[in-house]
């Protein structure tokens, strides 16, 4: 039941980020940042899609966790886009919280099957 709601909250992450970076590129912000975003981004949902066919516990471990760096990482880019352009630092904020949320629920997944 937890990881489908992950499931679905990191693809609305991945919704939310795709428009968005398209949105940062049209509008001059650096190529590179934008791609790092883009790409830790969508690869939360990738991991926790992933986890879904793992081979075990310690395979759904190792996903839920690969994907818990990665929207960690995404919260550094945007947090890193945020600090570098101002005008686009609320909707930074807004995905930011979403990572926030995503993350926590992904340790308290993690650190409930570690105890198993």
């Amino acid at each position: 039941m937890a990881d489908s709601i992950m499931r679905e909250r990191s693809k609305l992450l991945a919704r939310k980020i795709v428009p968005f970076c398209r949105y940062l590129r049209e509008n001059g912000v650096e190529y590179a940042l934008v791609n790092q975003v883009l790409r830790s981004g969508t690869s939360v949902g990738a991991n926790l899609h992933e986890a879904q066919y793992a081979q075990g516990t310690k395979d759904f471990i190792s996903k839920i966790e690969i994907a818990l760096k990665e929207c960690n990482e995404t919260d550094y880019w945007l947090e890193l886009i945020g600090d570098t352009t101002p005008e686009f630092q609320n909707e930074c904020l807004r995905l930011r919280k979403d990572c926030i949320e995503l993350r926590r629920m992904m340790v308290a997944a993690v650190t409930t099957l570690k105890k198993t």
